[in-house]
């Protein structure tokens, strides 16, 4: 009986074997590659799949999702014979399990050296500073190169990027120095800019302000003018419409006179010669009531001139019909001189 059970137990434990190795499960985003005695069968697919056990083998599986791999610093000599140090970093994906198990023996590895060998072709043709501004044409042409020779093994580059290009540490130096003396530069003509443009801008302030300035004395001495022209004109028409005659104006002119002599600086009175003839008319014309009789046949005496207020220390001038009009010196609050207008005065030399 135990040879039969040992049997028993080694069918089961086959059995169990083989229903292991025929049903194979796949998950999702993921291929097999199936041998039989060594040679390409068939391709997995995601899902619940049936091999012939023993004699069927799975040789790989391959994730078939878009990888990312990033590359070591790889030392390139630019046109200029400096090296720089350029990180990559790929994005691939494997559309074709078969070609990427069978075409290359290690995709990874072939695509990192592909990756080296053509970013050192596009970067011995260009200069340094064309290399740091120039990021999307390598990237580009990475891109090219790598399409082209990753497609007949089943693999698509979907991007490439270049994570860091570093120059060596003295050109680093000198590109921060140029770096600081063009922004002190830009600072320097701007700052000017500013300076100009607010010298400008006052200037236009100061000249609008003097412009507008000028307009407002021009309007205000034309207002003053227009003002005063009105005065006169009122004067003038009051004077018309009322009729005045000569005795009203002799009147008037004789009011005016004392004005001459107010203020402190006023040391020596030049009385014009019309003070004669406005004294004349004045006194013709209360010559001319008195000589005519009042209403009942008297003598009507002429109304005598308005004498200035008493003052102390008048100066009393002789007068000299034969020496023509005379200045009177009046001291400071000396009274106005009566004025006869039957008599003319001369000019008194205040010394």
């Amino acid at each position: 009986m135990e040879p039969v059970l040992i049997v028993l137990v080694v069918l089961v434990v086959v059995a169990f074997i083989a229903l292991i190795k025929t049903i194979q499960v796949i998950p999702q985003a993921s291929a097999a590659i199936v041998e039989r005695f060594g040679r390409y069968t068939r391709t997995l697919n995601a899902g619940l799949n049936i091999v012939v056990p023993f004699i069927d083998r799975v040789r790989n599986r391959i994730d078939l999702r878009e990888q990312v791999v990033p590359f070591p610093p790889q030392p390139v000599i630019t046109q200029d014979n400096l090296v720089v140090n350029i990180d990559t970093v790929i994005y691939y994906q494997v559309t074709d399990p078969r070609a990427a198990t069978y075409e290359v023996a290690s995709y990874i590895q072939a695509i990192e050296q592909l990756t080296v060998t053509t970013l050192r072709n596009i970067i011995g043709s260009m200069d340094l500073e064309s290399t740091l501004t120039s990021r999307e044409v390598i990237n580009a042409g990475l891109r090219g190169v790598l399409d082209e020779a990753t497609g007949k093994w089943g693999i698509r580059v979907n991007r490439v990027e270049l994570k860091a290009i570093e120059p060596p540490t003295s050109i680093q130096d000198s590109m921060e120095k140029q770096m600081r003396a063009d922004r002190d530069k830009r600072a320097a003509i701007l700052t000017a800019e500013g300076q100009r443009q607010a010298q400008i801008l006052k200037a236009e302030g100061e000249k609008q302000a003097d412009v507008l300035r000028a307009e407002g004395e021009a309007q205000a001495a034309v207002l003053r003018a227009d003002g005063e022209a009105a005065a006169i004109r009122t004067v003038f028409e009051a004077i018309h419409d009322g009729d005045a005659d000569q005795k009203l104006l002799a009147y008037q002119y004789l009011q005016t006179l004392p004005e001459l002599a107010k203020g402190d600086s006023n040391k020596l009175w030049i009385i014009p010669s019309e003070v004669g003839d406005a004294l004349k008319g004045l006194g013709g014309a209360f010559t001319g009531l008195t000589g005519n009789g009042g209403a009942n046949g008297g003598a009507v005496a002429a109304p005598s001139v308005p004498a200035a207020p008493a003052t102390p220390a008048a100066t009393q001038v002789p007068i000299d019909p034969a020496a023509g009009p005379r200045p009177v010196d009046i001291d400071k609050g000396a009274a106005r001189p009566r004025v006869d207008p039957a008599r003319e005065y001369r000019k008194i030399d205040p010394e």
